[in-house]
């Protein structure tokens, strides 16, 4: 689906065949700004030196903590719920979800015996099979012993083939030393099943930086990475965007855009759909800003000029507008026509090119919808809209006028989460269909919008596989309630009961129950209902109860609110956290002593801010990968391009604002806080793990008492690098929170 931002800045060249993200530890680099630097709130940090990620003394520092925190929680317990853990990202009855390639389907897969992983694929009939046959394109753990390495797999990029009849020959292949997000990009031959300077044929080869490479033709490749000095912004992203042909120097490539210093990063791409090629830069000036450019054949540049916040998609004939701010054309009040925030416009791309403005509107927000994401298929668009944080799915014919009309798709659940992937949008309305909740394991669906009627109640949805069970999940609830805020916004958030739960009144459980409250907020980036796994078997099985709130910051109800809890805003994010808490110690669900809570990266932020802020409403909270020095986080690694999110250190902001939600600086002394496992990564090049650690050296030497700290030596921002270590670090985690919140009270 496409959703916005259209871009996260983090790879921009993984093909969704890839199936993973992360890479390398090589180009840990903090990009500190000096001329920023502020000795009044950093030179006095007794525990900055944590911040030099790979110290002897950082590393020693870190490996004590692990120690520590292993020796109280690595015990029979916690051995059981890896191997329970194990068991689920092991299963060979996963789904092996693909991407139609040509004539193939492509997976990347992990598991026991390949905990690195495999590139492979198989034939359409085969992949109908309860076990398909599988034809290994790279083995990464054999990579790996090769060449003495730790790689991690960061993606493909498939060439596509100038005709249908063509097969696919070539891909840019990513990979990541331990994990992080610079990577390496090497050329794949597809039909050798062999790198393409193996033999001797000069390959496009990309050393290691934050990057990447895309397609043009067989011998030529748009390149953005690491060029040398002053080639990145000072958020640590790619300034360049240059055309690099085959046999020749990197250094000699051609110079097609640059971004400014501290704008945030510029890639090149091609649209290669058959009849409509064309070339496109991507510029992000900053996180929430951002230009397509289209280089037109002649080398002139065309910029289509819609607001900056804007997110601007070019298919085919038509050029999409999806709004996150309001939008007034035209500039007397008879002629001008405006745009709410959050609608999606629609023009002939050729006409807008030559001046015209006349948009249609195929989707415009209110108070209970907004537009998730949309997809198109060969003749059609798919939107994808929550209705009070439940998936809707909309076709709509391209066309004037009323040929936009939207028709639902039938044969769909009511709730839940519902995902939708074109198989082949150059030749097919064909879609795949995955549908899913957190008691229902995922189901994979394919269907054809050429033959689907709405108005019939045959669906046409064809069942292609399903996910096994991992937990029993009969007797459990799934529930939708609304807290109040402190602002009296009605906040959502998804209740997931144990069996026996209710044998009270309504969801009133007869007792209160040991409860994990997870959240996020912020981005735009929406928390929807997906099969909960690894909660299931470690928790709800257990008898406890599990929590998502849809906060403010978050993208459930769309940009306006996201923009609600934006910079100065952002303590109703915590606020709105706050009331969720609140209320399911109102309705008896739960009480502070049995409630915990969880979040990552700027769900980290939040979990730090709950801390500080609301100590007494949770006596236990998971800490990870988190932002938590609001005074440093833009002069530390990818920090930088986030101010448009939290705010500018360097300015009246951190007075005004950013000071009162810097967990960092707000820990006091003498304060009971809940008891916190912080975990983060060495290897995590997005986010700093000196946040982490300096959180957890500053509450240890406060006395702040029952505080412990995981760092994973490989996994970039998601942790870990492989199934062993995503089961170690979710193992460590129910463990803690069970035996801070699951003992009677």
């Amino acid at each position: 689906m496409h959703s916005f931002p259209a871009y996260r800045y983090q790879s921009a060249t993984s093909d969704p065949a890839s199936g993973g993200a992360g890479g390398g530890d090589r180009a840990l680099v903090d990009h500190t700004d000096t001329d920023h630097a502020d000795s009044d709130h950093t030179d006095n940090d007794p525990h900055r030196w944590l911040e030099a990620v790979d110290s002897s003394e950082a590393l020693a520092w870190v490996a004590d903590q692990n120690r520590r925190t292993l020796e109280r929680f690595e015990d029979a317990e916690f051995e059981t719920l890896q191997a329970g853990l194990r068991e689920i990202l092991d299963a060979d009855d996963r789904i092996p979800f693909v991407v139609k390639r040509g004539e193939h389907y492509y997976n990347f897969w992990q598991d026991a015996e390949h905990p690195r992983g495999l590139w492979r694929r198989t034939t359409w009939e085969s992949y109908r099979q309860a076990r398909p046959a599988w034809e290994v394109l790279i083995d990464v753990d054999a990579l790996n012993a090769a060449e003495g390495e730790n790689w991690v797999w960061h993606g493909a990029s498939c060439l596509e083939p100038e005709t249908p009849e063509a097969p696919w020959e070539r891909a840019l292949v990513s990979l990541s030393r331990g994990g992080a997000d610079a990577d390496v990009t090497r050329e794949f031959d597809l039909i050798d099943k062999r790198w393409v300077d193996d033999d001797g044929e000069a390959g496009f080869e990309r050393p290691e930086a934050k990057g990447g490479m895309s397609w043009i033709d067989r011998d030529t490749v748009f390149v953005y990475t690491d060029f040398g000095a002053d080639s990145l912004t000072s958020s640590g992203y790619p300034r360049y965007v240059k055309r690099w042909r085959r046999g020749q120097p990197m250094a000699d490539a051609t110079t097609l855009f640059e971004a400014g210093k501290r704008e945030l990063m510029a890639i090149g791409f091609r649209d290669r759909t058959r009849g409509f090629e064309r070339d496109f830069i991507h510029h992000a000036l900053a996180f929430y800003e951002q230009r397509l450019i289209e280089l037109l054949p002649d080398g002139e540049a065309f910029p289509i000029e819609v607001p900056l916040s804007a997110q601007a998609v070019v298919h085919r004939d038509w050029l999409l507008v999806h709004l996150r701010d309001d939008w007034t054309l035209g500039s007397e009040s008879e002629t001008a026509v405006s745009y709410p925030s959050g609608a999606l416009l629609a023009i002939d791309y050729p006409a807008f090119k030559r001046g015209d403005r006349g948009f249609t509107v195929l989707f415009t927000p209110d108070a209970h919808r907004s537009l998730e994401g949309f997809e198109w298929t060969r003749h059609y668009l798919v939107l994808d809209v929550l209705e009070d944080v439940k998936h809707r799915l909309q076709v709509l014919t391209p066309g004037q006028g009323d040929a936009w009309a939207p028709q639902p798709i039938p044969g769909l659940p009511d709730a839940g989460e519902i995902g939708v992937a074109a198989v082949d949008d150059e030749e097919s309305d064909e879609l795949f269909v995955i549908t899913t909740d957190y008691l229902t394991p995922t189901t994979l669906s394919r269907m054809d919008l050429a033959q689907c009627d709405p108005a019939s109640s045959d669906e046409r949805l064809e069942t292609i596989k399903r996910a096994p069970s991992f937990f029993e999940s009969q007797g459990m609830r799934v529930t939708q309630r609304f807290a109040v805020s402190q602002d009296g916004t009605r906040i959502p958030y998804f209740l997931v009961l144990p069996e026996g739960a209710t044998s009270g009144h309504g969801d009133r459980p007869a007792q209160p129950l040991p409860t994990l409250l997870y959240g996020y907020g912020g981005f735009e980036i929406s928390l929807t209902p997906h099969y909960i796994a690894g909660a299931g078997r470690s928790w709800l099985s257990r008898g406890g109860a599990y929590v998502v709130a849809n906060i403010r910051g978050g993208g459930e109800y769309g940009p306006r609110w996201h923009r609600a809890a934006l910079k100065g805003e952002r303590h109703k994010a915590f606020e709105d956290f706050a009331a969720v808490a609140e209320d399911l110690v109102a309705a008896g669900i739960t009480t502070p002593e049995r409630l915990g809570i969880q979040g990552g990266s700027n769900g980290g932020l939040l979990v730090g801010n709950m801390i500080t802020r609301y100590p007494d409403h949770f006596a236990a909270a998971v800490c990870e990968v988190p932002l938590l020095d609001m005074r440093r986080y833009h002069q530390l690694l990818a920090g930088a391009s986030w101010m448009a999110e939290y705010g500018d250190p360097d300015s009246a902001d951190w007075d005004d604002f950013l000071k009162d939600y810097s967990p960092y600086h707000n820990l006091r002394e003498g304060v009971d806080y809940p008891a916190v496992l912080f975990t983060t990564s060495t290897r995590d090049d997005r986010v700093h793990p000196g946040h982490a650690r300096k959180m957890m050296a500053k509450m240890a030497a406060m006395g702040a008492g029952d505080v412990y700290y995981f760092e994973n030596t490989e996994g970039g921002h998601g942790g870990a690098a492989d199934n062993a270590q995503r089961a170690r670090l979710s193992a460590l985690a129910w463990r803690f929170l069970w035996d801070r919140l699951g003992g009677a009270r």
